[in-house]
């Protein structure tokens, strides 16, 4: 059940007995909703993808630190991945005499750990890459534009009964992203405002209609038809 439903059954402060109590009183309700159990292989991919998410943190933050230790010493380098190599060479070069040796040991610890964590990403990358190959329902959604094996699994690993979404608004509504209605009918109508002012036209019409629609209010409606599909066949 989804811990949103059973909160409000919980009478008191939040111990294993209260929320025992309310989960018990909340399972009895006719008009309770319940959520999908994921498959262990969907559980596992779902680890796959976090536990990348948080080599990908712990390089930012490495990166940030790398940057801000060779700041304090006056040295900087342009934003990007040749930026922070080009540091780690400053930190490397023993004839540099701007770099304390007591801070270059430091740096060439945090540029080793880097290089591991990268190292890892890749990896991470190949055995989603491999998931994503062994799965058809993974595979039919990497053939909508815009979608690539990355969001394609994350959707598989993460969505356990497709069929628990009414419509392709209910699944943008699930992910954060709402499509707005159309009251045009489908009709050209005119888009965002540009910094300029001017008016950005948007030529797609009703996702159901065109599944190519490059609009990304519509990649989500798309991408929970693809799944409905999957999951009826």
């Amino acid at each position: 059940m989804p811990p949103a439903y059973v909160k409000p059954y919980v009478k008191r402060q939040k111990n294993d007995a209260a929320d025992a109590e309310a989960i018990c009183e909340a399972v009895t309700r006719a008009n309770m909703r319940f959520v999908e159990t994921k498959t262990p292989e969907q559980q596992s991919c779902l680890m796959l993808h976090r536990t990348r998410h948080l080599f990908i943190r712990q390089q930012t933050s490495v990166i940030n630190a790398i940057r801000a230790h060779m700041a304090e010493f006056g040295i900087v380098a342009p934003v990007g991945r040749q930026g922070v190599e080009a540091l780690l060479e400053v930190a490397a070069d023993g004839g540099d005499n701007r770099v304390p040796e007591v801070a270059r040991s430091c740096l060439a610890a945090l540029g080793a750990q880097l290089r591991a964590l990268k190292a890892q990403i890749l990896e991470f990358d190949r055995r989603i890459t491999a998931w994503h190959r062994s799965n058809e329902t993974s595979r039919r959604l990497d053939a909508i534009p815009g979608v690539g094996p990355a969001l394609a699994t994350a959707l598989v690993a993460s969505v356990a009964d497709p069929k628990a979404f009414r419509s392709g608004r209910n699944f943008s509504a699930w992910i954060g992203l709402v499509p707005k209605q159309h009251s045009s009918g489908g009709k050209d109508r005119l888009g965002s405002i540009s910094k300029q002012g001017a008016a950005q036209p948007v030529h797609c019409r009703s996702p159901r209609r065109d599944p190519l629609c490059q609009d990304p209010r519509h990649k989500a409606s798309t991408l929970a038809y693809s799944l409905a599909g999957a999951a009826s066949d």
